[in-house]
C-alpha cells in the first residue's frame, strides 16, 4: 500500500519572479525586525490592507470562498474575513516567521503560548508509539510544528516545497530551527517506514487541493479533492491521527494551541471504507478549526479548485458517492442536498 499520491518534480531554478519576491519579502521583514513583535504584526497589517487594495485577483477569490462557506453571513462580514485573513497571512510570514526561532525558546514559550483540551494530546505526544499529527492553513501552521519540535517531541513534517525555491530555502531554515524536521513529500514512503518503526510522529498539512484524481469529501457545503496519503498512512500502521491547530490571540504573537479532534483505529476500522472516513473525518476537523476562526484561515487558497468527475460531466452525484456520504455520522440531509448540487 503506497502512501504518496505523486512522483518527485523537478526543483525549478530561481527565475526573475521569484527573486522579485524574495527580495520584496526579506526587505519588509528587515523593515519591521527592529520593532516589537506587536508593534510589527500592527505594521505588518497595514501593509496587507494596501495590498489588498491593490490586488484584485486573490482577494477576490478569498472573498468567493468566504461568501459560499458562510452564505448566511452579510457583505459586510464577508469583506471583513477575507481581508482579515489576507492580513493573518501577512503576519505569519513577515513577522512570526522571523521572531518565531529567536524568542520563543524552551524557558520563554509560556509567555506566548496557551495549550487547551490537550490532555489526550498529550498523552501520545509522550508515548513510545507513533501517530500522525495534521493542521490544515488555518492559524499559524508553521508555529505549530515548530513548537511542539522545541517541546522535544520527534516530529517530522512532510511538506510540499513552495513554487518559490527561494523563499522555500529560507522557511526551511525557520521550519527547522527548533530540531522540526522537513521531507518533501515525493518519493517520502520508506522515509516515513523508518520513521514509523522508530515510534516517531509525523505531521500534515493536509488541507491541500489534491488534482481531480483526488478522494473528494465534504469541505464546508462542496466536495473537495483530498489527498489520500494521511488515511492510506494510518491505516498501514493503525496510527491515531490527531488534528489540531494554533490559533492566534487577538494581534499580538500570542497561540491558543489546541486538538479539536482524535481519530483512532477502532473507529474506522469496521467501517465499509475507511479510506473515505478517515479523509471526511479529518477533513470536518479542519472545518471546525476555521469555523472557530475563520479570519484566520488562508482563503485565497484554492482548495475547491479540482472537481469530482460527475461535475466535470455534468452528471447528478453517483449513487456509490451519497451512500458514502450517508455512511457519515455527522451527515445531513440539508449537507447532503447541498453537496449534490450542480456548479
Amino acid at each position: 500500500m503506497a502512501v504518496t499520491d505523486a512522483d518527485s518534480p523537478e526543483t525549478p531554478a530561481p527565475t526573475i519572479a521569484h527573486w522579485g519576491q524574495y527580495i520584496a519579502l526579506r526587505t519588509a521583514c528587515a523593515l519591521l525586525e527592529p520593532y516589537a513583535p506587536d508593534q510589527s504584526i500592527q505594521s505588518a497589517r497595514a501593509l496587507a490592507s494596501v495590498y489588498c487594495r491593490f490586488t484584485g485577483k486573490r482577494i477576490e477569490r478569498a472573498r468567493a470562498n468566504v461568501a459560499r462557506c458562510f452564505p448566511e453571513k452579510s457583505h459586510d462580514e464577508t469583506e471583513r474575513i477575507a481581508v482579515d485573513s489576507v492580513r493573518n497571512m501577512f503576519e505569519l510570514f513577515m513577522v512570526d516567521a522571523v521572531v518565531m526561532p529567536k524568542i520563543v525558546r524552551e524557558w520563554s514559550w509560556q509567555r506566548y503560548v496557551t495549550l487547551t483540551d490537550f490532555g489526550d494530546t498529550l498523552d501520545l505526544l509522550l508515548g513510545d508509539k507513533p501517530c500522525i499529527f495534521l493542521t490544515g492553513h488555518v492559524g499559524n501552521w508553521e508555529f505549530l510544528g515548530y513548537f511542539l519540535a522545541l517541546m522535544g517531541f520527534r516530529m517530522t513534517a512532510l511538506a510540499r516545497p513552495l513554487d518559490n525555491p527561494l523563499v522555500y530555502e529560507w522557511l526551511l531554515k525557520t521550519r527547522e530551527a527548533s530540531g522540526l524536521r522537513i521531507l518533501t513529500k515525493w518519493g517520502a514512503t520508506e522515509e516515513l517506514q523508518r520513521i514509523v518503526s522508530a515510534g516517531g510522529k509525523i505531521a500534515f498539512i493536509a488541507d491541500q487541493n489534491a488534482g481531480d484524481d483526488g478522494l473528494f469529501v465534504p469541505v464546508f457545503n462542496r466536495l473537495a479533492s483530498s489527498y489520500k496519503s494521511v488515511g492510506l498512512l494510518a491505516m498501514r500502521y493503525r496510527l491515531p491521527i490527531v488534528a489540531g491547530v494554533a490559533r492566534r490571540i487577538g494581534h499580538r504573537f500570542r497561540y491558543e494551541i489546541a486538538a479539536h479532534d482524535i481519530i483512532r483505529p477502532e473507529e474506522w476500522e469496521a467501517h465499509d471504507d475507511p479510506l473515505f472516513y478517515i479523509t471526511a473525518r479529518y477533513n470536518r476537523a479542519i472545518e471546525m478549526m476555521i469555523r472557530s476562526s475563520p479570519a484566520q484561515y488562508l482563503w485565497v487558497h484554492r482548495r475547491w479548485k479540482s472537481r469530482p468527475r460527475h461535475e466535470r460531466e455534468g452528471q447528478p452525484m453517483p449513487d456509490r458517492l451519497r451512500r458514502k456520504l450517508l455512511s457519515l455520522p455527522w451527515m445531513t440531509d440539508e449537507l447532503l442536498a447541498e453537496l449534490a448540487k450542480p456548479v
